[in-house]
């Protein structure tokens, strides 16, 4: 297929090449000159203005818009409403908030642009091992759609198939999933965050535990030197706390067993705030989630050694690079 995609920053920049490896051709923009053409030298085309972008693409146009959630993304989305024609598709693959989502499909429906959320889990890594894709939109666009999702997921891969799902959507065992309408797929995205808070938040305060094993205050006989790399790498093989970002963990830690390479200021990027919101709305009880959320807010005012290892994670599947303390 053809698609236009605007971001070309740690994942769009890789969604456009993993794209372009599948034969899909990409039409490209970014504010940064040098990004477009460094992705044009890959064997995208690109653009120098949303319109150019658009006029580059055959209709029915599919652009997808690769940027930080509120604001930049609101404008970019109305500014090719203005420039897109009745039958075009706008995908939206970043973190928006899902109730964002359903005002801004509604907007679009009205020039008869369809609007589709795909939340897109995979990080830095997504142009070797594919992206987890979350998708919300009418199911008929959606389906349009499906050879750029089939391209972008990861695929079955090794992984054993659940007994069972015989009669279940086979493109889940691909690696994508299709939520429902506008905002559900950014709405499980949302949740994926928000248990993902949770997730590190145990590994962190597991291996504080670890790492104070030693500590002065224990008995003698109390007191255990832990080699915390040797344990989480025995951890990561066949475990069943064992997950991605345990081997995340596991490179960290091999890399730097005191983490003092990173100071542990927590950033949140908002999926996590808005899940509890949700729950709240909901009236579901989500304690860990809740807890996992407070102790980022907390690691911004003193760091400790769970936080750098939470700072190591975030750096190790997102690239996300610490905020400075007190910033």
């Amino acid at each position: 297929m053809q698609i236009g995609v605007i971001g070309l920053g740690r994942m769009g920049a890789n969604i456009s090449k993993r794209l372009m490896r599948a034969g899909h051709e990409c039409v490209v923009f970014d504010q940064q000159a040098e990004t477009v053409k460094e992705i044009s030298a890959a064997g995208a085309k690109g653009a120098d203005n949303l319109g150019n972008l658009v006029t580059q693409l055959v209709s029915p146009r599919v652009v997808w818009v690769m940027l930080p959630a509120g604001e930049i993304t609101g404008q970019t989305i109305d500014a090719l409403a203005e420039v897109m024609e009745a039958g075009d598709i706008i995908i939206d693959g970043g973190n928006s908030f899902f109730k964002d989502d359903i005002r801004r499909a509604e907007t679009l429906r009205s020039k008869n642009i369809f609007h589709v959320d795909v939340g897109t889990s995979g990080g830095v890594w997504g142009l070797e091992r594919g992206y987890c894709l979350m998708i919300g939109g009418d199911k008929i666009i959606v389906d349009h759609l499906d050879p750029i999702f089939k391209t972008l997921a990861p695929g079955k891969g090794d992984i054993p198939l659940t007994p069972g799902r015989e009669r279940c959507d086979p493109r889940a065992e691909e690696g994508y999933v299709y939520c429902g309408p506008n905002g559900a797929g950014h709405f499980v995205k949302m949740v994926h965050n928000g248990i993902e808070y949770g997730l590190m938040q145990a590994y962190a305060e597991g291996f504080h535990i670890l790492h104070e094993a030693g500590a002065k205050a224990l008995p003698q006989s109390q007191r255990f030197d832990l080699n915390l790399p040797d344990i989480a790498e025995a951890w990561r093989r066949g475990s069943v706390v064992g997950s991605w970002l345990l081997d995340l963990t596991s490179i960290a830690f091999a890399a730097n067993s005191d983490l003092s390479n990173f100071s542990g200021y927590v950033q949140d990027s908002g999926e996590g705030r808005w899940t509890i919101m949700a729950a709240i709305e909901e009236g579901v009880p989500a304690t860990v989630l809740s807890a996992a959320l407070y102790a980022r807010f907390r690691s911004r005012e003193e760091q400790s050694f769970p936080d750098k290892l939470l700072s190591a994670m975030r750096h190790g599947f997102g690239g996300h690079v610490e905020q400075k303390t007190g910033a």
